[in-house]
């Protein structure tokens, strides 16, 4: 398959600890996928679901003690503790390494190691990488091909001499107490074991796209980010490309697969998904800042996702879809979720396998079950989806779901306030889900769980990036979309609706809208939010774009005490951002 030395080593290194009865090369034709999918089904790991409903697809239960990421059980192993940061666990590389190699010995007597070599982004792009993920679980094999890019033609483009990152996984006993996932940024590895939940062990994902990957954008000149990436087509052709970062539960799959309002449709506006969940960024030869999503699907959360809330990722999830952890609809063999629609099945097996019924009040679904679905079968996938140069960003959007604080739309004042306000996201706790309303959690750029290196340094990278680009950088911008009544209803409709403040950010981006300069930013003027068709008053939206200065002063406070555990990694810049937040705020 290939004569990379530094690949055939891995793989000796790995089977000799790992004691593996056989080695199977994964070469990406369909015969030996299909293949292996069925041997699952024949073991019970996968079960084949109906094909005429569903064609391609099968269901999968994971462990019960093994449903989500461990960000407790995730560690950064860089040489030096500081280089991990505040936000990471850290842990001395040769500590772990001895950890990891207990575990692993002898792991895999008796099971397969699969050999998948793997390429973040399109094959042969120079944005792109390689990863060679060794796994004894064939549900990985067959979400990696889903995910990622596999097969001989990596092999083709890594070469003898190419690098690569080094990604064992074992499932081990799948004992939580003994759950590693571990990455090893100065020696380009990433080690996982005892789990066989796919944000765990799908390690091109989370583990490599972002946090392998951000620490390598450092030292290269690019970022890795935790965005969505969507392209706006307007009447006359043009498509704008926006990428955007949100933290857990604030719709970002939702944005990335938007359909326009009916009068926006009605005029030839159409919305474009190049990635719902990761982007890697690079300068472009003009100066301008172009996105690739390194995935090649989507592995999104299926509670919730029904023909309102998004029937573009549903539409996705009906052929060659691995879902997980899901309820077993065994009344016509198909897959059901809360939230999937009104009809739950009156026979049904739930997300641990068990006798379920609908009347019982228990949730049949596991609140984090899963789709692995391919992107090209997105009906909005963007004809850019495979572009090896990336698209051009107009502009980069930072959220959080904020209750009264932050207005729906506002554009930073500069790169260096926009990298400020990316620095400063947060969301809301609500009662329902921490018994406390209004708790603040900071979540730079989405990127606290998922940054490889110190976020000191991530901020100034940042920074960095905008010296780069100079006068050719995307305007950033911040949006509110969770904005809440006295009575605690949300107030702006959101979903497709978001596309009204899409349109104003692309218009402001072209110098085709003006704004109100607040002590903030530059808000949106409420007479250029075109809110036609909405059961919204003016005085309404207004109410959306206001602003509290006591509120923000406030906010100022909670930014102030977030930055001090940065100590003096925080760039002066960003402290600067601040003071002068609070003089505007005073004045």
């Amino acid at each position: 398959m290939t004569n990379n030395k530094k690949v055939l080593d891995f793989i000796k290194e790995s089977a000799e600890l790992c004691k593996p009865d056989n080695i199977v090369w994964i070469d990406g034709s369909r015969e030996q996928l299909m293949a292996l999918r069925d041997q699952a089904c024949k073991t019970g790991e996968l079960e084949l679901l109906n094909q005429e409903l569903l064609p391609g697809c099968v269901i999968h239960r994971t462990a019960v003690n093994d449903v989500a990421r461990v960000e407790h059980r995730t560690f950064i192993c860089s040489r030096k503790e500081e280089d991990a940061g505040p936000t990471n666990n850290w842990k001395d590389p040769q500590e772990m390494y001895a950890i990891l190699k207990d575990l692993f010995r002898d792991s895999m007597i008796g099971r397969t190691m699969y050999v998948i070599p793997f390429s973040m982004g399109p094959v042969g792009s120079k944005f792109s990488k390689i990863g060679v993920e060794l796994t004894d679980s064939i549900y990985v094999v067959l979400n990696m091909h889903i995910m990622t890019r596999i097969g001989n033609k990596v092999w083709d483009v890594l070469g003898e001499n190419g690098d690569f990152t080094k990604c064992l996984h074992g499932k081990a006993q799948i004992d939580e107490e003994k759950r590693y996932i571990c990455h090893f940024p100065e020696d380009n590895t990433i080690m996982s074991v005892n789990s066989g939940y796919g944000g765990n062990v799908l390690l091109g994902k989370k583990c490599f796209a972002l946090r392998i990957a951000s620490y390598q954008g450092k030292n290269e000149g690019w970022m890795a980010e935790h965005m969505l990436i969507l392209g706006i087509e307007y009447p006359n052709g043009d498509i704008k490309y926006i990428a955007a970062a949100f933290p857990s539960a604030c719709g970002k799959t939702n944005l990335a697969m938007l359909i326009p309002p009916e009068g926006y449709k009605a005029q030839g506006y159409k919305v474009w998904t190049v990635g719902d969940d990761i982007a890697w960024i690079r300068p472009g030869k003009d100066g301008r800042l172009y996105a690739i999503n390194p995935e090649f699907g989507f592995f999104g959360v299926a509670p919730g996702t029904n023909m309102k809330s998004n029937p573009n990722a549903l539409i996705s999830t009906l052929k060659d879809t691995i879902f997980t952890n899901v309820v077993h609809n065994l009344e016509n063999n198909s897959v059901w979720w809360e939230g999937l629609d009104k009809n739950p099945p009156k026979k049904a097996l739930d997300w641990k396998g068990n006798p379920w019924d609908y009347e019982s009040g228990t949730k049949g679904a596991n609140p984090n079950s899963r789709f692995t679905a391919p992107a090209t079968n997105c009906p909005c996938i963007s004809s850019e989806f495979e572009n090896p140069d990336g698209v051009p960003l107009s502009a980069i959007i930072f959220g959080g779901r904020r209750a009264k604080t932050a207005p729906l739309v506002y554009e930073a004042r500069s790169w260096n306030n926009g990298v400020f306000v990316g620095s400063i996201m947060a969301s809301e706790t609500t009662a329902a889900a921490s018994g406390a309303v209004g708790v603040v959690r900071r979540d730079p750029m989405a990127m606290l769980p998922f940054c490889g290196y110190h976020m000191g340094d991530y901020f100034k990278h940042w920074l960095d990036m905008g010296k780069i680009c100079g006068k050719n950088a995307p305007g950033i911008f911040n949006v509110n979309w969770f904005r809440l009544d006295d009575e605690g209803h949300f107030i702006w409709p959101g979903f497709g609706d978001n596309m009204r403040v899409l349109d104003w950010i692309i218009k402001r981006c072209e110098g085709k809208e003006d704004a109100i300069e607040t002590p903030i930013g530059y808000v949106a003027d409420p007479k250029d939010i075109n809110i036609e068709g909405l059961d919204i008053s003016f005085e309404t939206l207004k109410g959306l774009l206001s602003i509290d200065i006591e509120t923000w002063k406030e906010e100022a406070k909670g930014i102030k005490e977030f930055y001090a555990k940065f100590g003096d990694k925080l760039p002066k810049e960003l402290n600067d951002e601040l003071n002068g937040l609070i003089e505007r705020l005073n004045k």
